[in-house]
């Protein structure tokens, strides 16, 4: 059934098992779920099936630490959310990233990553990623070989993708739509959650229309599924009952927010710059889905050496002093200036068509030849995991939106081990190609400095600063004083109010976090059945 808000005069109070808030990957992958196991579903979502400039203005806010994305432009609040101009890299969690590690403070979920492997594969089939396959055996199945980097130094990993553009969003939700067990609530701003007097459950929440239309919706339980950002915004601002925000008893609600920062590594001077690049390139065809490998820190030397868990990947560019090219400029002016409506997306999607046939079809050409004459150079960059830090964290501002309530103000901060990893990493993979007769890397000047900014450069790729993943705020953890929710994501002293999506990543390693994402929502869901 579907409900539009903004079309609404009186619809009254909106009831069901179990009340979702947010149509993103996660809301969607719960509700449809729980549908199927025959629970009643309101799904609650704030924008409706495009994109609408009023609507998506409702996420501005403020940036009060290091540079970053407006926040306004970092998500989408629309049906489907950010997955409808996802890139669709997938890939799970390391293991190591699920432990305690003595070496990375705050470390440790209280699931393992065993505990969650089910899960990951009922995930695999729902983005129809083929085998659950990831390690290096893929090398084969692509018929090449890899450097023969130490065992215990450098290790090779695989993304998969999901190549269904848009699978999240409402053109492929009909079921949802059809099914008498739910309700999709379209233009559901969720203004309030309203606390029982013991602050021990939740007795509803309000939801509002831009048109001014507010009406409470109640339901068994309830779980929030509006990003790491928006769930704590509106925990915060239900304070009428706790007066630092629901379920921040322990002021633990917004910290640790986590990113994927990226970054240049540094300039590898070889001969053979093309054959290198050619290895660990943007995507190769493999059964059942396209595959891209990328070198990471083996777990030993994340231990031996105290590193987190990060990536690096190779990029084959002309020199990053003289700036974006001008083609590469053209394309970002044209995707900043459209907006990602259906139309804009189509555009966005058709650039992405031709640009994956000239990767396949022409991209070992030219850029054999591109080397060959001197026109580009070989460079290593960085998809990195932050270390969980306490100071970084998202809060309320003093700014109000058009409902009158507080915007959200992001204090983004990394520290000295994230710099030192990326350092490490990059001496280390100098001193293998150096071993290996391969190249010289020299790292980049940043990385030698005593500043814990890292610099936004545009040459880096069209994500200069991070790669949109907001991952922690209301992490997991069984010590109620250290986390906001446990391991079956339940809101710490709340019977019957939940949390899906990467707010509730305790780490966030180097892994795009949807795969992992839709992974939780599975298991949550069937914990949900259980209880309703």
């Amino acid at each position: 059934m579907l409900i539009d808000l903004s079309k609404q005069t009186d619809p009254g109070t909106l009831a069901a098992d179990v009340c979702v808030v947010g149509a993103g990957a996660a809301g969607i992958t719960l509700a449809r779920d729980l549908m199927q196991a025959g629970i009643s579903v309101v799904l609650l979502e704030g924008g409706g099936i495009d994109f609408e400039a009023q609507t998506q203005s409702l996420y501005q806010g403020r940036n009060t630490g290091m540079e970053y994305y407006d926040l306004d432009q970092a998500r989408l609040r629309f049906f489907g959310g950010t997955t409808n101009i996802w890139g669709g890299r997938c890939i799970p969690l390391d293991p190591i990233d699920f432990k305690k590690r003595d070496w990375v403070a705050h470390s440790g979920w209280p699931i393992s990553g065993e505990d969650l492997l089910p899960w990951y594969k009922k995930a695999q089939s729902t983005l129809a990623l083929g085998e659950y396959a990831y390690g290096e055996d893929l090398w084969q199945q692509i018929g090449e070989a890899p450097p023969d980097f130490s065992a215990d130094g450098l290790a090779t990993v695989f993304w998969r993708f999901d190549n269904l553009k848009e699978r999240f969003s409402w053109s492929r939700c009909d079921d949802l739509v059809a099914s008498n067990l739910v309700k999709v609530v379209l233009h559901a701003n969720a203004m309030h959650i309203q606390a029982a007097p013991d602050a021990n459950s939740v007795e509803h929440i309000s939801v509002r229309a831009l048109s001014g239309l507010e009406i409470p919706v109640r339901a068994k339980h309830y779980v929030l599924a509006c990003g790491a950002i928006e769930n704590v915004r509106l925990m915060l601002a239900s304070s009428d009952v706790e007066s630092s925000g629901l379920g921040n008893r322990h002021d633990q609600l917004g910290r640790y927010f986590m990113e994927h920062p990226h970054g240049r590594v540094g300039f590898i001077e070889t001969e053979s710059p093309f054959e290198l690049w050619s290895l660990f390139r943007k995507r190769f065809r493999a059964p059942g889905t396209d595959i891209a490998p990328t070198l990471v820190a083996s777990e030993a030397m994340q231990e031996q050496q105290g590193l987190l868990n990060s990536a690096m990947t190779f990029k084959l560019q002309r020199d990053p002093d003289r700036g974006v090219p001008i083609n590469k400029r053209a394309y970002l002016m044209l995707k900043h200036s459209l907006n990602p409506t259906k139309s804009g997306r189509m555009l966005w999607h058709s650039y992405r068509n031709v640009r994956g046939y000239l990767q396949r079809h022409a991209s070992l050409p030219v850029g054999w030849l591109r080397a060959k004459l001197g026109k580009v150079g070989l460079y290593v960059i960085t998809r990195a995991e932050q270390a969980p830090n306490p100071a970084s964290r998202v809060t309320l501002s003093r700014d109000l939106d058009s409902f009158g309530k507080p915007r959200a103000a992001l204090d983004w901060q990394l520290g000295k081990q994230d710099k030192y990893t990326v350092k490490v990493l990059g001496e280390t993979l100098g001193a293998e190609l150096e071993r290996l007769s391969l190249g010289k890397l020299s790292t980049s000047d940043w990385l030698n400095t005593e500043s814990l900014a890292w610099p936004v450069d545009p040459t880096v790729g069209n994500h200069p600063i991070g790669g949109y993943h907001h991952m922690g705020t209301t992490r997991m953890s069984a010590d109620v004083t250290k986390g906001v929710v446990d391991k079956n994501l339940a809101v710490h002293g709340y019977d019957n109010l939940h949390i899906a999506g990467s707010s509730v990543f305790t780490t966030g390693g180097w892994a795009n976090p949807t795969l992992t994402i839709v992974a939780l929502s599975h298991r949550l869901a069937a914990h949900l059945s259980k209880l309703v």
